[in-house]
């Protein structure tokens, strides 16, 4: 099953909302929906990202994925922007924006 992974990246916390709860619970989002192969946070053209990578059986459900983990890390903070990503080869190649 090939390999994706939704890398968001996030701005200012809503009121209540803890740093230390994103990562999980963005991988708890995709983790209710497939299987979860790992979670980070990286830094991508100096911007922290939260990364989430997941198996899907098609891009059409790994970008519904994708777009549940963003709703679910927009409930604690601001997502600036969000991507999908698909393992192809050695390269992740572009999806969808979400």
């Amino acid at each position: 099953m090939p390999s994706y992974r939704v890398a968001l990246s996030v701005g200012t916390l809503r009121p209540g909302s803890r740093p230390d709860e994103l990562l999980p619970r963005a991988a708890d989002a995709a983790a209710e929906l497939t299987t979860v192969e790992a979670r980070d946070i990286v830094l991508s053209r100096g911007e922290p990202q939260l990364v989430v990578r997941y198996t899907s059986p098609d891009d059409d459900v790994a970008v519904a994925v994708g777009a549940v983990v963003e709703a679910t890390v927009g409930e604690l903070a601001d997502v600036l922007s969000g991507r999908v990503l698909r393992r192809d080869g050695g390269a992740w190649t572009l999806v969808a924006a979400v």
